[in-house]
């Protein structure tokens, strides 16, 4: 199985499927663990934090330190069009039978419903901002004969942006990506092992004390350009050059350039001695320009800029210090 995004929702689910027993799990995330995660993605720790370890990395060493039957494979990476396929589909462990949506992200929630629809994966979908969490099992398998909404169908769009809170704007309690987390762990339990998918998304406030819950058949569009037209819009988009919106954090993503040769990530390092303070592994190489800007470079030639929310000027950043 593989889980996208290993923050709030990933962390939980993770760690409850490797304690029942799963026994093979791919953990893709883009982010480095830091200290504003440590009050809701449970698998880390200050330590984690401390080094800047990625999540993909810290999550596996966990899971393996619970239990070491488990295989996780970790994959530092950001999930775009130009590879949601490779490597959801074509991981070390083959096609996955399900995929667990960890993400925080509608563009990229959509981008691998298109995946889980082509390929015909079950997609356990989660949700959590402020007090409000949702969970369920979507484009899985009509086992019981009838048809099932894909996210697509439930979703319609993209909303428009703004028009919806997010962990930034809104915050997340803590507890609600727990509950979340651990539904979407029993939703992949209840399908591998019990073979008996729920039926229902369900959405509920914590603090509100509410619950609700819709049909997934009634909610199947019949005229969906997703799991029926078969257009695969998110998929098939360009991936964008900058991405904002790092949960919780004052930073921008760079993508890797399209063309070029991976990184020399010992050499860049070498070359950053003297402009600020430098630290090299063998996943990423990271420099420190001052207290609130922090540049880190990963071997795919993806970079984070910490310090800005300006793409532009993080773009400029990368150019200067990385090239390109």
């Amino acid at each position: 199985m593989v889980i996208v995004g290993v923050g709030g929702l990933g962390c939980p689910a993770a760690d409850a499927l490797a304690r029942a027993g799963v026994a093979r799990i791919t953990l893709i995330d883009r982010d480095l663990v830091d200290e504003t995660n440590l009050h809701r993605q449970v698998l880390y720790t200050d330590a984690d934090a401390g080094e800047h370890t990625p999540k993909a990395v810290a999550a596996a060493a966990r899971l393996h330190a619970v239990n070491p039957g488990v295989r996780a494979l970790p994959v530092i990476a950001d999930v775009t069009s130009a590879n949601a396929e490779s490597l959801i589909m074509g991981g070390a462990f083959g096609p996955p039978d399900v995929l667990v949506d960890g993400l925080d992200g509608f563009e990229t929630r959509l981008l691998i419903n298109d995946v889980a629809v082509k390929h015909g994966v079950a997609l356990v979908y989660g949700g959590a901002v402020a007090t409000r969490g949702a969970h369920g099992l979507l484009v899985a398998p009509a086992l019981d004969g009838l048809p099932r909404a894909c996210l697509r169908c439930v979703l319609g769009d993209v909303p428009p942006a703004g028009s919806q809170p997010t962990c930034d704007t809104a915050g997340v309690l803590g507890p609600l990506v727990a509950i979340v987390g651990s539904q979407q762990a029993a939703e992949v339990l209840r399908l591998l092992a019990l073979r008996r998918p729920s039926r229902e998304l369900v959405s509920f406030d914590l603090l509100a004390a509410t619950r609700g819950a819709v049909d997934l058949a009634g909610a199947h569009d019949p005229a969906c350009p997703c799991c029926v037209r078969r257009a695969f819009r998110f998929l098939d988009a360009p991936p964008p050059a900058a991405s904002p919106g790092l949960c919780g954090r004052e930073a921008v993503q760079i993508e890797a350039p399209r063309a070029g040769e991976p990184p020399d990530l010992d050499a860049v390092a070498r070359s950053w001695a003297g402009l600020g303070s430098v630290r090299s592994t063998p996943m990423m190489a990271r420099l420190r320009l001052e207290q609130s800007t922090v540049l880190t470079l990963f071997a795919d030639g993806r970079a984070i800029v910490e310090g800005t929310t300006d793409p532009a000027a993080a773009r400029a950043l990368y150019a200067r210090y990385v090239g390109g």
